[in-house]
């Protein structure tokens, strides 16, 4: 008898998956559709030239983010070029001959060689040796508070003290007290992972939240403690009921920006993984269908070597899950109750 309960069990369960899946697409776009970490229309270009070895794009770019203080969009787009240059540099090598004191060819040259430092077995010595090139990208321009997140950034991977970083963190805050980014960098060195610890990483980021301007993706910087916790384990354990929190702050930001909108990709993208691991497939689900076709490499890099692959599987995995819990049937009427029709 229970081995034919389960067995009916496990029929239902397809049934429901079968029947509601392919309507649970609605809203999300065909695999083919999605792309992995795509550029914004201003980025896009500039992409584009550097693969032709040309920079002017690049530079016009960033001196106009520098130009009008638009330092999160100045952080993003030096991390980009950073990336690609680390495959394809000719075109940085050529703006750096051409102009060697233009403050954002040094900007990106700072990002490219703490990212190399990184990724070396030899990660401290090589990075301890690129700090000048970080302090030149800081005197290139004393307001850009983006030097100061490429520096705490160092200052993690050469294990600097609390009091080095907390210098360096008031440097980056007295330019912009907001600023995503550098919020990012100092949660990071917060984490278990490294100097800190799973509490004092949620703290942070919960003050952090609440000190937030409107519609700052820092509102989302608990979801960034979930992940953490979430992906680093060990040390003391955090309530459900904090990383659920975490998750309904990042939902509530979420929902301030557009349907497919590429600014907030990456929130959202960290956001499902989190809403994932927690189970909570419907909210995993909507965060899927606003994510549209932008898929970021974060998080989905920190569990495959395959992330778009691993964003697709997932998104189809959530679908199944969200389905399951569906109904066989729909019921009758608006409230489910039979019309007096149906009699």
């Amino acid at each position: 008898m229970v081995s034919t309960m389960v067995l009916l069990r496990a029929f239902i369960r397809t049934a429901r998956m079968v029947r509601n899946t392919s309507r649970l697409a609605d809203g999300l776009p065909a695999d083919d559709e999605v792309l992995l970490d795509a550029p914004d229309e201003r980025l896009g270009p500039a992409l584009v030239a550097a693969g032709r070895s040309e920079h002017g794009p690049a530079a016009k770019l960033l001196a106009t983010t520098r130009e009008a203080a638009e330092w999160e969009n100045r952080d993003r787009y030096t991390m980009r070029l950073a990336t690609f240059a680390r495959f394809r540099d000719q075109w940085l090598r050529d703006w750096q001959e051409a102009s060697a004191h233009d403050p954002d060819a040094l900007l990106v040259k700072a990002e490219l060689a703490v990212r190399r430092g990184w990724e070396s077995p030899a990660r401290v010595e090589l990075l301890r040796q690129v700090g000048p090139l970080v302090l030149a990208a800081a005197e290139g321009d004393p307001r850009d508070p983006v030097p100061w997140r490429i520096a705490l950034d160092h200052a993690r991977g050469t294990h600097a003290g609390h009091t080095e970083f907390e210098k360096l963190w008031g440097e980056a805050v007295r330019r912009s007290p907001h600023h995503y980014g550098c919020h990012v960098a100092a949660l990071q060195y917060l984490s278990a992972a490294w100097y800190g610890s799973h509490r004092e990483c949620f703290d942070f980021a919960e003050r952090a939240a609440q000190d937030a301007l409107p519609g700052s993706l820092v509102q989302a910087l608990p979801v960034r403690a979930a992940f953490a916790y979430l992906t680093e384990g060990g040390g003391a354990a955090v309530p459900r009921e904090r990383l659920d929190a975490a998750a309904d702050l990042a939902i509530a930001v979420s929902a301030t920006y557009g349907a497919a909108d590429a600014w907030p990709a990456e929130v959202r993208n960290l956001l499902t993984y989190v809403l994932i691991r927690l189970e909570r497939w419907t909210d995993a689900l909507e965060q899927l269908r606003l994510i549209g076709p932008y898929a970021t490499s974060f998080p989905w890099d920190r569990v495959s070597d395959d992330p778009l692959g691993q964003f697709l599987e997932l998104r189809d995995g959530v679908r199944l899950e969200v389905a399951s819990g569906m109904p066989l049937h729909p019921r009758n009427g608006h409230d489910g109750r039979a019309r007096s029709g149906d009699h």
